[in-house]
């Protein structure tokens, strides 16, 4: 049962008979007449659960990206409803103008549209429809919660799309669609040509050779059908929030970069397997080299949230083993932790590169270059003085990796994405895959 607005302002308007006849016995009175007519008010209201509601199916949504949620209400009581309807979600479903005022006939029925505004990844789920039935007089209603299952799946951002188009037409290029055909260790055999000065020796063909007065080299294409691990770092270091103008988890950038090297990746006919993991593997995909890998990376990935643990690198390299034997660019996505990469990541290394190309792909926060350039106080002083000692640990860290023959892409937010891109594609250039 609820009341309306209408009931104080009744209540008010008992100061009318009070003032003509002022005595303790007219105001209960009008407190008893109010409440009999707001009684039978609720009582002759139709009642909430008379309304079958029924909810449509909500496709996958991208993060960020807009949707709607649909209701089809329907009512066959004895008198006409009038009703206010809520349909209530999670607060990360971002639902907006989900009141309706609903007006039906007996046998009539309507759809509601309630508009969805994702903000967190996952199955966000429908908590209930709430319905208020409107007395005759609009005193009193009564009111029900139905239990009408709903769910809409959110599926990580992919801001860095938009780069996916100036970096197929590089791919193109490589591909020998425009002509051009590059040198490297590990690629596909293309012709026979003289050696010019610069041609690397061991390209040399020396049968080919003897059998002409010049020295003769082989040429290559940039070979396909190779393997890209991408091996997801979902510990504590991932949770941190990195400013690029809005706070983004480095998580979620991470996610953004492995979607736009898996679509670069499958397009160039690699095949683009994932691993993701903290202290035990929590996502594992193995794709065939189809064009939809980042549709099926984005549904695999949806359900992934940082865990305040650290990462097992055994454990995510054994993964990486177990995925196949033959070598692969393995691209790992961990921010660039003095301390964590360190103690956990750099045991493993030795291991991983020298079976594969190793990729190490970093979110930076801008905020330490910031804090370091800031000296005009005696406090932005010592912030500056504590963020170099952070950058050096970090520059340190980054040679230990040189070192070990890892690659590493250190980039802000919201550039990680395009600098992975073009150095998977300078790697395909060179012939290093």
């Amino acid at each position: 049962m609820a009341v309306s607005g209408r009931v104080p302002l009744l209540l008010l308007l008992g100061l009318v008979p009070v003032v003509l006849r002022p005595e303790a016995s007219t105001v209960w009175l009008w407190f008893l007449t109010v409440a009999l007519v707001v009684t039978v008010d609720v009582l002759l209201a139709p009642r909430p659960r008379r309304l079958r509601v029924e909810r449509g199916p909500i496709g996958a949504v991208r993060t960020g990206e807009p949707t709607a949620s649909r209701l089809r209400v329907s009512y066959d009581g004895p008198r006409r409803l009038r009703a206010l309807v809520r349909d209530a979600w999670q607060p990360t479903a971002g639902a907006s103008h989900n009141r309706h005022r609903v007006s039906l006939p007996s046998g009539d029925s309507t759809v509601l549209r309630t508009p969805l505004l994702p903000r967190r990844r996952g199955d966000l789920r429908a908590v209930g429809v709430t319905v208020r039935a409107h007395g005759p007089l609009g005193l009193g209603s009564r009111q029900a919660t139905l239990d009408v299952p709903g769910h809409v799946r959110a599926l990580p951002a992919f801001p860095s799309r938009r780069h996916l188009p100036s970096r197929l037409a590089r791919l193109r290029e490589l591909d020998g669609r425009a002509a051009v055909r590059v040198r490297g260790q590990g690629t596909e055999f293309d012709s026979l040509r003289e050696y010019v000065r610069g041609d690397d020796v061991r390209s040399i063909d020396w049968r080919a050779s003897a059998r002409n007065r010049s020295v003769v080299v082989r040429t290559w294409q940039p070979e396909r059908d190779r393997r890209v691990v991408l091996v997801l770092d979902t510990s504590r270091t991932s949770s941190g929030r990195v400013d690029s103008g809005v706070g983004v988890p480095r998580l979620d950038a991470a996610m953004d970069a492995t979607l736009l090297l898996a679509a670069l990746a499958s397009r160039a006919g690699d095949r683009v397997d994932l691993v993701a993991g903290d202290r035990r593997v929590r996502a594992r995909l193995r794709s065939s080299g189809s064009r939809d890998v980042a549709a099926r990376l984005q549904d695999v990935m949806a359900d992934l949230e940082p865990v305040i643990a650290e990462a097992d690198w055994t454990a995510l390299a054994g993964a990486v083993t177990a995925l196949g034997r033959q070598r692969a660019l393995v691209v790992l996505l961990t921010p660039l932790e003095p301390a964590a990469v360190e103690e956990g990541l750099l045991p493993v290394l030795p291991t991983l590169t020298r079976h594969h190309r190793v990729v190490v792909a970093s979110v930076r926060d801008p905020a330490l270059d910031e804090l370091a350039a800031r000296r005009t106080s005696l406090d932005e002083v010592y912030g500056a003085a504590a963020a170099e000692q952070a950058l050096r640990r970090r520059r340190a860290t980054a040679d230990l990796l040189g070192a070990l023959g890892v690659d590493l892409v250190d980039a802000d937010a919201d550039r990680l994405a395009p600098a992975l891109a073009d150095h998977y594609l300078s790697l395909k250039a060179r012939g290093l895959l």
